[in-house]
């Protein structure tokens, strides 16, 4: 038999919401299900649980929620409320005789008055609790919520509006949000190594949630930069391994590498199992299914430009002699072999890290990372277009800056058949019809997304690969 409970939300990131609940419920091993009319982007939501136990533990896991109540009831007005919070009198019959209580009436988008807050709360004398009025340690607090409609860029008088608000809702607490705590905790101002392209805490830490990181998992991050990922991971018991083609980034200055100060920082650092430095396309991997998920923020050329093994233009047949005669000599000082880099067109990026997922993951393993797209063009088809047999689409979640946005793209490997390791090699990739609203994107940014502006040689990669499909 399943109970309903009411979420009440953080006001960020509302697309993210259902992917974070879906996430959460699936690492614990339960599921949920929106209750009629719920709306993921309204401040309040309405959910069935087999038990309060799923409630108590979305509450401390996910980054959204900023309390769980057993749900009474609500209503465009307060008869509504009244009457389905009647309905359902079994549910606190059994706090009438001795049970201390807190009220707590509120509003989102408005500001109630006291005045009518203590009208509010008279409202339900019908309850007939005989036990103590606690405001400071209640046994148990009821809430009660309004939802007004955005007015945001209006003004207004204080207090204009009252009680016009579009919903009411009620119950009582089950448990405070305490996973939301952790955004303070994981600050990049509050760090003791970061970069300028580090991950904000809270995407960081809703990132993490959706590879399912938990004791006994296994986490890649084959971008690693500075290292935004890993600490979450890590805090919620899994193991990290990390790469990056450029060194500096996960090492900087001083020893240890910054990434495991950091680490340490958090308590964590036992779970950091090492960090390499090599191109992911050139990679030591040599067999697969060794993660239990893929995380990464990919650059995409705004703070920092991805980079893969390689020259811009191709030696001369002459110059390429000569460069061959020269590595048979041995170098006339000891500085080390810095080999050549080229830029990596963030389509063929994105569509070869699906790949390399493939390859890498144990089936049902996740795949995490953000696809910046142009707002106008974006099309679903856009992340379609860069799957590949054996991987499913779960989630795919909009953060929007404006003109542009970047999407979290949750994928899932439903294969169990064990894939060859990916070349990465120009012949094996096909041409596809479709130009995603990613592909340039770093050119496209620089000219302000204005399609009339003089287009510079930002060396991108020309076709977008598409991977032939092999079962």
């Amino acid at each position: 038999m399943s109970h309903q409970y009411l979420i009440v939300f953080a006001q960020a990131h509302n697309e993210f919401r259902l992917p974070e609940l879906s996430s959460v419920s699936e690492l614990h091993g339960f599921t949920y299900t929106l209750a009629d009319g719920s709306d993921p982007q309204r401040p309040f939501m309405v959910i069935h649980l087999a038990s309060e136990e799923h409630a108590r533990l979305l509450a401390r896991r996910c980054i959204l929620i900023k309390a769980i109540y057993q749900f009474y009831g609500q209503g465009s007005t307060y008869k509504e409320l009244h009457e389905a919070n009647r309905a359902n009198r079994a549910l606190w019959e059994s706090y009438i005789p001795k049970t201390s209580f807190k009220f707590i009436v509120t509003a989102y988008n408005h500001s109630i008055p006291q005045r009518r807050q203590r009208e509010v709360i008279e409202s339900f004398a019908y309850m007939d609790f005989l036990g103590k009025i606690d405001m400071n340690d209640p046994e148990i607090l009821l809430g009660c919520f309004e939802e007004y409609p955005d007015k945001h860029g209006t003004t207004r008088v204080k207090h204009e509006g009252d009680g016009s608000f579009l919903q009411v809702y009620f119950g009582k607490l089950i448990e405070e949000g305490s996973a939301r705590q952790l955004i303070g905790q994981f600050d990049v101002k509050k760090r003791v190594y970061y970069g300028n392209t580090s991950m904000e805490s809270e995407i960081s830490l809703l990132m993490t949630n959706q590879t399912l990181a938990a004791p006994g998992k296994l986490i890649y991050d084959p971008f690693m930069g500075t290292g935004s990922m890993a600490y979450p991971a890590a805090y919620f018991g899994a193991f990290v391994f990390g790469s990056d083609i450029d060194g500096r980034q996960m090492r900087g200055k001083g020893k240890p590498p910054g990434i495991i100060r950091a680490a340490k920082q958090y308590g964590v650092a036992a779970r950091i199992l090492d960090l390499c430095t090599f191109d992911v396309t050139q990679n030591p991997w040599r067999c697969g299914e060794l993660f239990d998920a893929i995380v990464t923020d990919p650059p995409y050329g705004v703070r920092a430009g991805a980079k893969r093994l390689g020259r811009k233009r191709e030696l001369s047949p002459e110059r390429r002699a000569k460069y061959l005669e020269h590595r048979k000599s041995p170098r006339p000082d000891d500085q080390p072999y810095i080999p050549p880099t080229k830029p990596y067109e963030l389509s063929a990026l994105a569509a070869d890290l699906v790949i390399l997922a493939r390859y890498l993951l144990k089936p049902g393993g996740r795949l995490v990372f953000f696809l910046p797209t142009v707002m106008d063009d974006y099309q679903e088809v856009d992340i379609n277009s860069m799957m590949c047999s054996g991987m499913e689409l779960i989630a795919n979640s909009l953060q929007d800056f404006g003109s542009w946005g970047r999407r979290l793209v949750t994928i899932r490997k439903t294969s169990t058949v064990k894939y060859p390791p990916p070349s990465f090699s120009p012949e094996e990739a096909v041409t596809s019809e479709h130009v995603p609203a990613h592909k340039d994107f770093r050119e496209k940014y620089f000219r302000g997304f204005r399609t009339d502006a003089p287009h510079d040689n930002y060396e991108t990669a020309g076709s977008v690969p598409h991977y032939p499909i092999h079962d």
